[in-house]
Order: structure tokens, then sequence, then C-alpha cells
């Protein structure tokens, strides 16, 4: 079942994608609904995701694409698993000498490069792409810092008020006029103008408490990784307070950053208070680090001893001051998990993607997903 929620949450994004508006809310009552009927059963999957995901008649071709595309890729998902099975149990009966078909195994490699295209080819052969952070040794941790620090991060570019030189929708006149002089007084080409672009800043927002322990030392080396690469970040940690570590982060060395990191913030890993947390911040520090609409990336788990309304609220506020907001969840695709904890569903409506962090693949999948948004 984690791997069909999985890949429920990633028919979400392709749904947005298509300009369906599909918020995490309304995923969680696909998911409640998924659980009266047959998973197994296409028609039925498909009237129950159309009844909640799609909200007019001119929505319906744009959802049949996507989820014929969903299906399929479970189909030959688990065609893949049948021949793999089938291919393994042949290469044991088969007597020695004796040739054996290797197609299953032409496509399973074809399934595994294109992962490995998302997370550099060696990752996944040394076996960390789909390793959960919170298994890892010290030695695996070092093997993962070096592969995020590989990570491309691309989320976008914003639109200036200033107008400079290019390829542009407004005519330049003071250029066309001063151009004008050279063949008396007749304009003979017309310069354009367009909008200057920079780069869209990003925020990182990190629970350091007690739930999040097995897990934030490596979302940390995450949150580094960016920062080092990217001039416009900002990073925050917190438990039951706030602080900013944005200073201690720009470290060079992984290591030295988060040893500074532990010297400057007092109660890690202590109890969770994400709805005051997120308060603080929007009350001392969003007017200074929001400006230029930022990506803002919140990861925690989501275990908050605060009120439902008060995390609601201020992360209603969040999402309203950013350009968009994603929550990342290390217990996403562990066994049995569902978002139903009382802050998380009071928050849930107001997040714009609700996103794993739990493994390398998640990690890679992320980038990807950020640079997607650049792209389009």
């Amino acid at each position: 079942m984690p791997r069909f929620i999985d890949r429920l949450l990633r028919f979400g994004r392709v749904l947005r994608a298509a300009g369906i508006d599909v918020h995490p809310g309304r995923m969680l009552d696909v998911v409640a609904a998924l659980a009266h009927v047959d998973v197994a059963a296409r028609d039925e999957v498909y009237h129950a995701c159309r009844a909640l995901l799609v909200h007019g008649p001119d929505q319906i071709p744009a959802f049949d694409r996507a989820f014929e595309s969903f299906w399929r890729g479970r189909r030959e998902e688990g065609a893949a698993r049948r021949e793999s099975r089938s291919e393994r149990h042949e290469t044991q009966e088969a007597p020695p000498g004796a040739r054996v078909d290797t197609r299953a195994h032409d496509r399973s490699d074809a399934g595994v490069l294109s992962e490995d295209r998302a997370l550099k080819t060696w990752s996944d052969r040394a076996g960390l792409a789909k390793k959960d952070f919170a298994a890892c040794t010290a030695e695996e941790r070092s093997r993962i810092a070096a592969v995020l620090a590989e990570l491309r991060w691309r989320p976008g570019e914003r639109r200036t008020h200033r107008w400079i030189r290019g390829r542009g929708p407004r005519i330049d006149m003071r250029r066309a006029v001063a151009s004008s002089r050279r063949t008396g007084g007749d304009v003979t080409a017309l310069p354009r103008r367009r909008r200057r672009t920079r780069p869209r800043p990003l925020v990182l927002i990190c629970d350091i408490s007690g739930s999040m322990e097995r897990y934030s030392r490596l979302l940390l080396l995450f949150a580094h990784a960016i920062m080092v690469r990217r001039p416009r970040v900002e990073a925050f940690v917190f438990s039951t307070a706030l602080t900013r570590v944005t200073h201690q982060m720009r470290r060079r060395r992984p290591d030295a950053a988060l040893a500074a990191l532990t010297h400057a913030v007092s109660g890690w890993s202590g109890g969770t208070r994400i709805g005051a947390s997120l308060g603080s911040f929007n009350r001392r520090w969003a007017r200074r680090v929001l400006n230029g609409g930022p990506v803002v990336l919140l990861i925690s788990d989501g275990w908050d001893r605060g009120e439902p309304e008060d995390l609601r609220r201020e992360v209603a506020r969040l999402q309203r001051s950013c350009h968009r907001l994603v929550w990342l969840n290390p217990l996403i695709g562990t066994e049995n998990y569902a978002p139903l904890t009382r802050g998380l569903r009071a928050a849930l409506p107001f997040v714009d993607d609700f996103l794993p962090a739990r493994t390398l693949a998640d990690v890679a999948d992320l980038a990807a997903h950020l640079n997607a948004m650049a792209e389009a």
C-alpha cells in the first residue's frame, strides 16, 4: 500500500501540472475513499478519483490522460515484477549450459537507469538511493553528503520591475530616438526591452525536535548542500523555539556547519511547537527574508504539541507570503503512514506540495520537481 500511496501522490502532481487544482487536503480524501473500493479494479479507482479531483466537465479530458498514464505505469510495474520473478525461477531451474532469456533483465535495467539519471548513477549501485536516512551509518552519511553536493537546485527566476535590453513585449523608445539621430530623424529599427530576472530565493525551515532526531542531521546536510550552491538562501531551525542559522550553515564543510549549528541552537531534540515557531517566523523574519517571492521548504514530521488552529493560521499566513510552500515530511513512504494528526489535517489545505524526504531518491525527486517548476 505505501508504494501505491507514493504513486498516488505523484498522480496528484501530474494533475496539478495539467492545470487541475489538486490540494493536499483533497488527496487525503482520495486516500480515505480508496480504502472502501477495490484498488485492483481500474474502474472503481477511476470513478473514486474523478469524483473527488475533477471540478468541471472541461477538466475530464486532462484527467483521463493523466489517469491512463498513471494506470499504465502501475500495470507495467506489476508486469515487470512478474517477469522478474519468472526470470529468477527459470534461472534456478535451467540446467548447466542452458540459454536463459534476458529480456526481462533488460527491461528492468532500463527502469533502473531512468532513476539513476535523477540521482547520479553511482549512488543507486552503492545501495544508498532507497535507504531510509534513519538507518544510515556514519560512513553512509558522509557518502550521502557527497551526493547531495552534486545535485542541481533551480527553483526558478522572478521578474523584477526593472526593464533592460532584450527581446521583450515593450518598445524601447529612448533607444529608438537615440539611434534615429544617426539617420536624420528616421526611425529604422524598433529596439525592444524586457523585464530583468533574478534567481528566486529559497527559505529552509527545519524541525529538529525529538521526533525528528533520526532524520534531522541528514536533512540539515541536505539544507547545507543547497546553501553552498545558491546565493540567496535563508535557514531556520525549530523545536519549541525558532532560531536563524543562516550564518552557521554557510560554512564550507558540512561537519563544521553542523558543529556551529549545534552550539548556536538550544533545545535540540526537545518538544515540538510548529505553530508557535512559524508564528515567530511570520512576525519577526517574514518581512526580511520573504522578499522576492521565495520558495519555502518546511521540513517536519508534523507532530505538534500546539493547537491545530494556531498551526493552520500560521501556515496559511506563510503560504500567502511566499511564491510556493513545500512541506517535506520524512514519514511519507513509511509503512502504514497517513497524515492524520490534527495539526497536519488543519495545515495541509494551505500547503502547495506535500512531499517525502526520507531517502536520497526523495531528495532527487524534490530537485527535479523544483527544476520543473522553474521551466514551467
